[in-house]
């Protein structure tokens, strides 16, 4: 008999990382799973993000390519060599960074010191792009309400069963899964992180809104109902640098590159904070800050490496 294709999830990492309950089956060919703390019962992913690192650790024969795929939340990692060819071969031709998409099995390793590292082995390697980045991340966040909503429902039952989250009309996978992580996570179980999680990962499907936030945060003004004045400003502002010839454009890129370069001593990158307070000094306003921006994301001369965070292009 041959086993039915277990179905392939879009969870976010900053959920799939922190997983530590493994379920494996009997028998050599039996499946492996990862739980992670909203119940998602992972065979396999489905991962679209960026890859911002990866590099050959074997040899030219043997190789053994590992690489980081950030995404809203966090940093997924995958490894792939000789006994994934495929896998290995499509890795070793992709550009950093770059979206990609990637299709694999979960691996949770306990190493003898204590711990639990999560990683990707991957099946399917495929070049992406930005849309199909944005729709992953849409359907990742579908998927994490749906198992945050289930696992509100079963805190709120005295004797919480499979049976129960069924007859709210919570599928067999989901109802399954949280009944596995419920006794195993419930403890340490902090909602509102998973709650501010799918907050923040909407937020990134919306770029028109991450410097509009990040200058509420920093005090600045401005807030929803001023988004129609906001909207004249930037109209305005473009206006304005049209006259000014694409020389000028060029000046103020170099301005901002400059500010992250400047900033850019960790490997989680410059926040957004910091980079509005940069370009201020240089009269560069946040509306105009968000056009230079998506210009140097589009040209590759920047890149998001999570949420709120930015660093250059190596070699840029």
């Amino acid at each position: 008999m041959v086993n039915a294709r277990e179905m392939a999830w879009r969870v976010f990492a900053g959920e799939y990382n922190v997983s530590d309950l493994e379920q494996r089956g009997e028998g050599d060919r039996a499946p492996s799973y990862v739980v992670t703390p909203l119940g998602a019962k992972i065979n396999r992913l489905f991962v679209v993000g960026v890859i911002t690192d990866l590099e050959n650790r074997g040899t030219e024969t043997e190789p053994l390519w590992r690489g980081r795929i950030s995404d809203p939340t966090g940093v997924f990692y995958v490894s792939a060599g000789q006994y994934q060819p495929k896998a290995a071969a499509a890795l070793a031709k992709l550009k950093i960074p770059s979206f990609v998409a990637v299709i694999g099995k979960s691996r949770l390793y306990r190493p003898d010191e204590g711990g639990a590292y999560l990683s990707i082995k991957p099946e399917t390697v495929k070049p992406a792009d930005e849309n199909l980045r944005g729709y992953w991340v849409l359907e990742a966040c579908k998927s994490l309400q749906t198992r945050l909503d289930a696992m509100e429902e079963a805190l709120k039952m005295e004797a919480p069963s499979k049976e129960e989250l069924r007859a709210l009309g919570y599928s067999d996978d989901i109802a399954g899964g949280l009944m596995l992580a419920l006794p195993h996570y419930r403890e340490g179980l902090d909602i509102e992180r998973y709650r501010s999680m799918l907050k923040d990962a909407l937020r990134f499907i919306t770029p028109e809104k991450r410097f509009a936030n990040a200058s509420r945060e920093t005090g600045e003004e401005g807030d929803d109902a001023g988004e129609n004045d906001e909207e004249e400003k930037v109209a305005a502002e473009i206006k304005n640098d049209e006259g000014d010839g694409e020389k000028g454009a060029e000046d103020k890129e170099e301005k901002v590159l400059k500010v992250i370069g400047g900033l850019d001593n960790s490997s989680k990158g410059v926040a957004y904070e910091a980079i509005i307070d940069g370009a201020k000094k240089d009269g560069i306003g946040v509306e105009e800050l968000e056009e230079l921006f998506n210009g140097l994301l589009e040209k590759g001369l920047v890149y998001e490496p999570m949420l709120g965070r930015v660093k250059l292009v190596k070699g840029k």
